[in-house]
């Protein structure tokens, strides 16, 4: 069994960067990915979020390219990294910068939000690695400003969120500019079956690795269900972070606007408290995200489209102030607690008008969430608490068989500290 980066190939500059990093022993997808990009096959890669897939895939891939020498000068890149959100294209800057430190080779990040005019000076110096946003990558192009002609190692980071923001047509456009000589590899949580057929075109014969089965949720993660009316969501809220003693607190809310109220709500009552959603400036978005990260936050307060790029040690809790309407997403967002090995805590306050949400949820990751109540919270007649024998298989039939009593699928008492059952 692996133990160490040593055994995976990597050459000692790279290993060099990745005790820079601070990391000791490979996780799975790095173990299994790692080999097989050195090797020069393409690789499609499905692995939960928060198993070091962007590790897995720069560490070989810088290797490779150095491996090959560039041919002209300016540099043109020879690899290319294509990310959803300029969260994950931080992210991935932040791990090749320790690297490249190590080898002398120099990534060029370009994303919306920050200035074309930099992007473009450092495209014009040269590098060996480029990380882009589709978007922003896409506008470069079309004004003659990139030069994807000698890219060597391409990689769809995140695909699956990539078509979830309407970016699919922006990465096929990116691909075809590609040489279509090239290695392809693909990272993701999961791989839709709207993109399968472009992605076989893709990688006709890749190396195929999957990690977690769709929906599986991290075991480092302590799950815990809480009904509640949506009334008393950001009392319940205030009162969890204030009694658990949680020192950073990740909160998932569905809409920008929803968002903004609950990080009012919680400054308000003393809490240092941000928000990031896709309407706040990149450099507001950067600020509070490194607040956090430095411990200056105990909540941060964010959108689903953040959920893949907060990438934080030491995040003690997230809380789905919002049930999910996506069971996919709910899988994403608690995978951002409870990672590197640590046990984390994940929240989902479901109000009446979300059972659906959170049946949904469990019948994607088949298992029960475990019921929650915090002690010596007044809960608010009129929340719905589900029975523990609910089942986690799709009923063929309506759950409540057309009846809101306490006919089938219901059972216990009715308002009061219980509310009614499912």
């Amino acid at each position: 069994m692996t133990t160490s980066f040593a055994e995976l190939g990597l050459n000692e500059q790279i290993l060099a960067g990745v005790d820079a990093l601070g990391f000791t022993e490979p996780t799975p997808v790095q173990a299994r990915a790692i080999p097989a990009v050195l090797e020069g096959k393409d690789v499609l890669a499905s692995a939960q979020t928060g198993t070091g897939k962007t590790c897995a895939f720069t560490l070989p891939t810088l290797q490779c390219i150095a491996e090959s020498g560039h041919a002209t000068e300016p540099r043109k890149p020879l690899a290319l990294v294509i990310t959803p959100t300029r969260e994950l294209a931080s992210q991935i800057e932040d791990v090749t910068k320790e690297v490249c430190a190590q080898t002398g080779q120099a990534t060029v990040v370009v994303m919306g939000g920050a200035k074309f005019d930099r992007q473009i000076k450092a495209l014009e110096r040269g590098c060996d690695l480029l990380v882009a946003t589709p978007g922003r990558l896409i506008d470069l192009m079309e004004h003659s400003h990139v030069d994807l002609s000698q890219v060597q190692v391409l990689v769809l980071d995140e695909a699956d969120r990539m078509l979830d923001m309407g970016f699919w047509p922006s990465v096929r456009q990116i691909v075809k500019a590609c040489p279509s000589k090239r290695q392809t590899l693909l990272f993701s949580a999961t791989i839709p079956p709207s993109i399968k057929g472009t992605v076989d075109a893709m990688l006709p014969h890749p190396v195929v690795i999957e990690i977690a089965r769709v929906g599986e949720t991290a075991a480092t993660v302590d799950e815990h269900l809480c009904p509640v009316t949506q009334g008393d969501k950001i009392s319940l809220l205030e009162a969890l972070v204030k009694r658990e003693h949680f020192e950073r607190v990740l909160v998932f809310c569905r809409t920008k606007m929803r968002a903004d109220g609950v990080c009012a709500t919680l400054k308000k009552a003393g809490l240092k408290v941000d928000v990031m959603h896709a309407d706040r400036p990149q450099k507001a978005r950067e600020r509070a995200l490194e607040r956090f990260r430095d411990g200056k936050l105990q909540v941060l307060v964010a959108t689903d489209v953040m959920s893949r790029g907060i990438d934080v040690s030491g995040i003690d809790a997230v809380v789905n102030f919002d049930v999910p309407m996506d069971p996919e997403d709910y899988v994403h967002r608690i995978g951002r607690t409870g990672r590197a090995g640590a046990t984390g805590h994940a929240y989902t306050f479901m109000a009446p008008d979300e059972v659906s949400p959170l049946r949904e949820i469990e019948y994607f990751t088949k298992k029960l969430i475990p019921l929650f109540d915090l002690e010596g919270f007044a809960y608010s007649d009129g929340r719905i608490v589900p029975s523990e024998r609910r089942s986690t298989t799709k009923p063929t039939r309506s759950l409540f068989n057309g009846s809101r009593g306490r006919g089938r699928g219901f059972g216990g008492p009715r308002g009061g500290r219980y509310g009614r059952h499912y």
